[in-house]
């Protein structure tokens, strides 16, 4: 017999981490395996890098475009990063919510308080931390992606980065990949279940005692 499926609102599944901690990995992993699952797309003022797609990778616009939308309330949350400026478009966030899709999030910690003063009640945050200092430097120079003066500086600042683990609802260490995105599902399907986000659970408890 088939489970009944009662309409719930989506989540803000939030993914923090310093960078190369493995949060790419385990959101690409996670998008792939959860058909209820969507990227958020966030704007930047940072330059295309090669192999990125405008529209799937991020929005790219300028930043008197990236200030308009501050201005006009468009951003669900903004911070300044290396000197380049990130972004939650609103529209498309609040849409996939109302539609019952879960919209997956990576933002540091400064974007994680801003989502949590607007609309803590959508909001599950995961911090994804690595096993070790070293295994993190060893990660950041693989992927070949930076120069090393610009691994330093993410080595750097990795330390302010997992300063902030206590605010968040669930921390991972993420030793093992599978065992990580494992722990987030098993994360997303406790959250789904809550009470307050099943919002068609009245309907259906009242059909349950109409029977």
């Amino acid at each position: 017999m088939n489970a009944p499926n009662i309409r719930r609102r989506g989540i803000m599944l939030v993914l923090s981490s310093p960078s190369g901690a493995g949060k790419t990995t385990l959101s690409r992993l996670l998008l792939e395996r959860d058909a209820s699952m969507t990227m958020s797309v966030s704007c930047t003022t940072r330059p295309k890098r090669p192999g990125e797609t405008p529209g799937v990778d991020y929005h790219f616009v300028d930043e008197v475009a990236f200030k308009g939308m501050i201005a006009n309330g468009d951003m669900l949350e903004h911070a300044e990063v290396f000197g380049n400026r990130y972004g939650t478009p609103r529209k498309p966030v609040e849409s996939a919510l109302a539609s019952g899709r879960d919209v997956l999030f990576d933002i540091d910690w400064q974007g994680t308080q801003q989502l949590k003063q607007t609309a803590r009640d959508d909001v599950v945050s995961v911090f994804v931390l690595p096993p070790s200092f070293a295994e993190l430097e060893k990660r950041l120079h693989s992927r070949a992606q930076d120069t090393p003066d610009v691994v330093a500086r993410r080595m750097a600042k990795a330390s302010d980065e997992m300063s902030h683990w206590a605010e968040y609802d669930y921390i991972i260490v993420n030793q093992d990949i599978e065992d990580s995105v494992a722990s987030v599902q098993a994360i997303l399907t406790a959250e789904r279940l809550r009470r307050a986000r099943q919002v068609g659970l009245r309907d259906f408890v009242v059909g349950l005692a109409k029977a």
